[in-house]
């Protein structure tokens, strides 16, 4: 690392902390040039995970997009910001966890309404609407058919 304050690259790393989340790593370093002190923060770099709409584009994968979908669900309804961002979290995780770096956006949006089934019918029943593009009344009847059958 070099030093911000000469430039020199010889160092040594005085103490070491994790962040709150334990996904950074603080480092307290001093120059052994000019014997100052500075700061860095290491943490992993990320590859972004690409979602393959159904045109055929592609986009990065954005929690923002995501979390505007599931807080429109589950408007009104008895679910916290907290328990939204959980599942965000988790649902992030898993896709991170497959190993790929593209991602069907029908894969994602089956595993959204897998969720939100667990956790709230009426806001599955939301976001199936707008995800599965219901045409009309009778879209809506057999989609509710099939999650009364479940019960």
């Amino acid at each position: 690392m070099k030093c911000p304050f000469c430039g020199e690259i010889d160092n040594k790393v005085i103490d070491s902390r994790l962040s709150k989340d334990s996904n950074v790593i603080r480092r307290r370093r001093e120059c052994l040039e000019c014997s100052r002190r500075f700061t860095t923060y290491e943490h992993i770099e990320e590859i972004p995970i690409m979602i393959i709409k159904k045109d055929g584009r592609r986009e990065v994968f954005s929690r923002d997009k995501i979390r505007s979908g599931i807080k429109k669900a589950c408007e009104k309804r008895n679910i916290s910001m907290n328990v939204i961002e959980d599942f965000i979290d988790d649902l992030e995780r898993d896709l991170r966890e497959t190993g790929e770096k593209e991602i069907p956006s029908t894969d994602l949006g089956e595993k959204i309404m897998i969720k939100l089934h667990e956790m709230d019918d009426v806001a599955y029943v939301r976001f199936a609407s707008v995800y599965r593009e219901f045409k009309d009344v009778n879209d809506f009847v057999s989609e509710l058919k099939g999650l009364l059958s479940k019960q």
